[in-house]
């Protein structure tokens, strides 16, 4: 993996354009809604498989805030970006990032009876 980061850094051209632009962005904020509203439907009802949801919530927030920032344009667009990173998708992927952790069950047997 380490020779595959190192050529796509040194590698990928430092702009690009795309063709789908805005739905990327909404694709990707809609899959954060649908996981936070998810996470909160299953923890109001008591379901362990909140822990799954507030996972891939937590997972696509820490993405969306590092491509906000990594894609802002120099300036106010990336001083918006940062913003919006530290005061609202790091703390929420925190916050579903530990109720993920606290969804996993414990563990009622040693680990080598569960190999036996």
């Amino acid at each position: 993996m380490i020779p595959w980061l190192a050529f796509l850094h040194t590698g990928l051209p430092a702009t690009a354009q795309a063709s789908h632009w805005a739905w990327t962005w909404t694709g990707l904020d809609s899959f954060e809604a649908l996981g936070l509203l998810s996470t909160g439907l299953l923890l109001r009802r008591g379901d362990c498989r909140a822990g799954l949801t507030s996972a891939a919530a937590s997972a696509l927030l820490l993405v969306d805030a590092w491509f906000d920032v990594m894609t802002a344009a120099p300036g106010s667009d990336v001083k918006l970006a940062v913003l919006m990173a530290v005061f609202a998708e790091l703390p929420l992927a925190m916050v579903c990032a530990f109720l993920a952790t606290r969804a996993i069950p414990r563990p009622c047997r040693r680990a080598e009876e569960l190999v036996m």
